[in-house]
């Protein structure tokens, strides 16, 4: 298995992930495009320590970026929804938000 960090880039913590953290109990996270969702459920409860229901992924396309008569598009990414298992508690940074 690859380093738990390799797979989970960082938390996405927007007002709809926020939303979705308090009423289904699911996160969100920027996750490595070659990542598949086993990699992704044992990466979250490796580094978190909780255990994970159902993950969720989308491809995200870059965005057009513009700069005078430059043009170029942002990298594509890709985001991870994941929902933990009842009676699980979301890790500490998403509460301090």
């Amino acid at each position: 298995m690859k380093d738990p960090r390799e797979i989970i880039l960082r938390p996405l913590i927007t007002e709809k992930t926020s939303v979705l953290q308090e009423a289904a109990n699911v996160l969100c996270f920027q996750v490595a495009r070659g990542a598949n969702k086993i990699e992704i459920r044992q990466a979250v409860e490796k580094l978190f320590g909780v255990k994970v229901q159902a993950v969720q992924v989308v491809n995200m396309r870059g965005k057009l970026r513009r700069f005078g008569r430059f043009a170029g598009y942002r990298p594509d990414w890709r985001k991870a929804y994941v929902r933990l298992a009842p009676g699980q508690k979301a890790p500490e940074f998403v509460e301090k938000v």
